[in-house]
């Protein structure tokens, strides 16, 4: 009993991604250094070997719900998301505006480019990564079976607390 009245006291992020491999390439440090700092993080992804996330402290939704079903599960006070993810998947892209249309809320993408309709709260922002979280990203990287590689000391996103004008928002097609 204790174990989930904890878990439902800590914040919660839901993490949208095309991969494992994505996920621990672009953002993999950052969710971990926020697992270490307690919240409880699940990544929605294609079906995957979920060692590689489990390395990185955060656990891996069923992929089979749909994006404003695992929204509804966990109850996030944060989104995280591709940004091509974000721009190629309607369900993706309506969860995350149907979510910021109910409650302001953080929001972070990564990628090249943000999407716009985020509003002008989303700037770029950088998470120099603790050295735990390299070294747990180095071991989660070759948990995907990828080669050596050196792991940068900072991520780079888009993030913020979107304007409260969202509400109401939808996507231009």
């Amino acid at each position: 009993m204790t174990a989930h009245l904890n878990r439902q006291r800590r914040y919660r992020m839901a993490v949208f991604a095309p991969s494992a491999l994505d996920a621990v390439r672009s953002a993999g440090g950052w969710v971990c250094d926020r697992a270490m700092a307690g919240w409880d993080i699940t990544i929605v992804t294609a079906p995957t070997d979920p060692r590689p996330l489990r390395i990185l402290g955060v656990h891996l939704l069923d992929p089979e719900l749909s994006p404003s079903a695992a929204v509804r599960e966990l109850a996030p006070q944060a989104i995280a998301v591709a940004g091509d993810l974000y721009r190629s998947d309607e369900q993706v892209r309506d969860c995350v505006l149907g979510q910021l249309s109910r409650a302001p809320m953080e929001i972070t993408v990564w990628g090249e480019l943000w999407p716009s309709e985020l509003g002008p709260r989303i700037r770029p922002m950088e998470h120099r990564l603790s050295y735990a979280a390299r070294a747990f990203k180095a071991r989660a990287w070759a948990a995907v079976a990828l080669p050596d590689a050196p792991i940068a000391p900072v991520e780079s996103f888009y993030s913020g607390e979107p304007d409260r004008r969202l509400r109401g928002v939808t996507t231009q097609r």
